[in-house]
């Protein structure tokens, strides 16, 4: 007779398949610790499958216009923030690609953008990244300036999309056809990647600003305007990441 310890190491390795054949087999063992173990992974393979069913009716979008080769989702992250760039991203996934507990990079817990971000950047065909920086918002405006993010972002790709999936915009100055999703983030798996993409790099930004500008609290509030970030701005003073278009009613 196997331990517990035993079958648990091979529960956890198996894959689906193996997984369902392993619990068939020990559903046969009565001991109790035996039975909780059995019920434990059925609960994760109950939850696993809700996943997959939501991820794959993330992928409505991509099913839909999966005539064209490469489908690009577009997303951008800092829009309102007091300080710091807007940053955009642009995913390629492969057709067939699903990742788990993807979603709006918003509803995610930091640990787990970071987690998505590896698989994203492992599994796409190519991932780009644009930026506009606080400077670029203040002279022209944070509309124009994420659009030239998104530009950038398009233009980083190694692969030229044939589509392109955008959360709520159309993009100006772009050849490439597009669809405009409202709430695509929630709507597409790949502006979703996109978004987590944006969202990592645009932290990774400010963690670097917060070591060069302390004070403001950037590694925290990532440039938004919270309590101790306005308190900070009206002691101190603007830096040099931000935005006096956007800052006018806190010090002025």
């Amino acid at each position: 007779m196997k331990k517990k310890s035993e079958m648990m190491r091979e529960l956890k390795q198996a894959s689906v398949p193996e997984r369902e054949r392993l619990l068939k087999l020990y559903a046969k063992d009565e001991r109790k610790g035996v039975q909780n173990l059995i019920e434990h992974y059925r609960r994760i393979m109950k939850n696993q499958q809700q996943e997959r069913e939501r991820v794959e009716k993330l992928c409505e979008y991509e099913k839909k216009y999966m005539q064209y080769d490469s489908i690009c989702g577009i997303d951008e992250v800092g829009r309102g923030a007091l300080a710091g760039p807007v940053v955009a991203g642009a995913v390629i996934l492969p057709k067939d690609c699903r990742i788990l507990y993807i979603n709006d990079s918003k509803k995610l817990s930091e640990k787990k953008r970071e987690e998505l971000y590896t698989m994203i950047t492992e599994k796409a065909i190519s991932v780009g990244i644009g930026y506009l920086s606080s400077v670029h918002i203040d002279e022209t405006n944070i509309l124009e300036a994420t659009y030239e993010a998104m530009r950038q972002a398009i233009s980083k790709l190694s692969v030229r999309p044939k589509l392109l999936l955008n959360d709520a915009v159309r993009i100006p100055g772009v050849d490439i056809p597009q669809i405009s999703i409202i709430k695509g983030d929630i709507k597409s798996q790949s502006i979703a990647a996109a978004s987590i993409v944006a969202k990592v790099i645009r932290d990774q930004l400010m963690l670097a600003y917060d070591k060069i500008i302390p004070g403001y609290g950037f590694a925290s509030n990532k440039g938004y305007g919270v309590k101790v970030h306005i308190k900070a701005l009206k002691k101190y003073g603007p830096s040099m990441i931000h935005r006096k278009s956007f800052i006018k009613h806190f010090i002025f």
